[in-house]
């Protein structure tokens, strides 16, 4: 008989444990991280070897970026299961927040070896697996995820991003496209797949990408510089010039894009504000030789030849194996009557395998 007691007594303390746990998630669902951690702390008090609870909690802290501690709740958990695929997953997931991606992948290793239709795992592998650029066993684990499905935008998104890092833009372009059929919301999904159209030289339909991606997330400054280029290949420049400048205008802190800028005036013939543009990229970074050689080219045309050299030695003195800065300043110096030094540029630069070096040497260096 006591027995039997015993079994009334715990059915309904386990009915209220899962309706409480089920409130919770509804909480994490909502995105109320806080409240949720706060009502499962109450719930780990009185349930101490419940691990659902701590699974929770670690999502919860997961939720607050608290990824530390998140795994310390994972830990707890599979302390009581160490079979618990779900603990090993997140757990995983957390360790790529914090770019242990090594150790993420042990433990979503663990995670498929435990539940092998782990879609989720899956998914969280591939993201390390992106990581330390092993691409692909990323490119497998994507498939795989979307094999077990259910699919979804994210899931095609993932393995067309790979795809494209690959260089199999036309297989990327199909995936983009999938997602974009689940979610014809998400600016970036159109601006990738006009990525890959413009990595497979199909300009327009690149341009019609990132229309779309503007008019959907006008703010993106990264999306008119992407625009930009497809412009300029199709040989736009004053859209591309247009472009360049909202991107400015959204974020004037981007020395890549004030670089962009440049070469398309300097190809423009606006060979002042190419020098303004290098200028101010310098400014933002003075560590990055390609500002100093473009600006240098720039001057060269406007023949302020010692700027141009004075441009060119920075740019050696940050990047010295780099022999076609040698063959620039060589050149150079040649239009400044320094020939001795000029052909000692030369000499350098076809020393170091610059073709082109040899045919200036022999014309002009005695």
């Amino acid at each position: 008989m006591k027995k039997l007691i015993l079994i009334l007594v715990l059915l309904p303390l386990m009915g209220w444990a899962q309706d409480a746990l089920e409130a919770t998630r509804k909480k994490l669902d909502a995105g109320n991280f806080k409240a949720a951690k706060t009502d499962l702390a109450k719930f780990i008090e009185a349930n101490s070897r419940n691990k659902t609870a701590y699974l929770l909690r670690g999502r919860a802290n997961m939720g607050l970026n608290d990824f530390y501690a998140a795994i310390g709740d994972f830990n707890f958990a599979l302390e009581i299961d160490s079979t618990y695929a779900e603990a090993l997953n997140y757990r995983g997931e957390s360790k790529i927040n914090l770019g242990d991606d090594e150790a993420a992948i042990l433990d979503l290793n663990k995670a498929i070896k435990f539940n092998a239709r782990y879609a989720d795992a899956y998914t969280n592998r591939g993201f390390a697996y992106y990581n330390v650029e092993d691409l692909q066993a990323a490119y497998f684990d994507f498939s795989k995820a979307l094999e077990l499905g259910p699919p979804d935008a994210d899931k095609y998104f993932n393995r067309g991003l790979v795809k494209a890092e690959l260089g199999e833009f036309v297989s990327a372009i199909d995936d983009y496209t999938k997602a974009i059929e689940y979610d014809k919301t998400d600016a970036n999904l159109y601006n990738y797949r006009g990525v890959a159209y413009y990595n497979t030289t199909n300009f327009d339909k690149a341009i019609v990408d990132y229309n779309e991606a503007i008019r959907l997330d006008p703010k993106d400054p990264y999306k008119y510089e992407n625009r930009a280029l497809a412009k300029t290949a199709k040989e736009d420049l004053k859209g591309a010039l247009a472009d360049y400048t909202k991107a400015l205008e959204l974020d004037n802190e981007d020395p890549e894009t004030y670089n962009l800028r440049g070469v398309l005036k300097h190809t423009m013939e606006d060979y002042d504000g190419a020098i303004a543009d290098y200028t101010k990229a310098i400014e933002l970074d003075d560590t990055n030789p390609t500002y100093y050689d473009n600006r240098a080219w720039s001057k060269t045309e406007k023949e302020n030849y010692a700027g141009a050299v004075e441009d060119y030695t920075v740019s050696i003195e940050l990047y010295p194996s780099d022999p076609e800065t040698y063959y620039q300043r060589g050149l150079v110096k040649l239009l400044m009557n320094n020939n001795y030094d000029g052909c000692l540029d030369l000499k350098r630069a076809d020393e170091m395998g610059l073709p082109d070096a040899k045919a200036v040497i022999k014309k002009s260096c005695k």
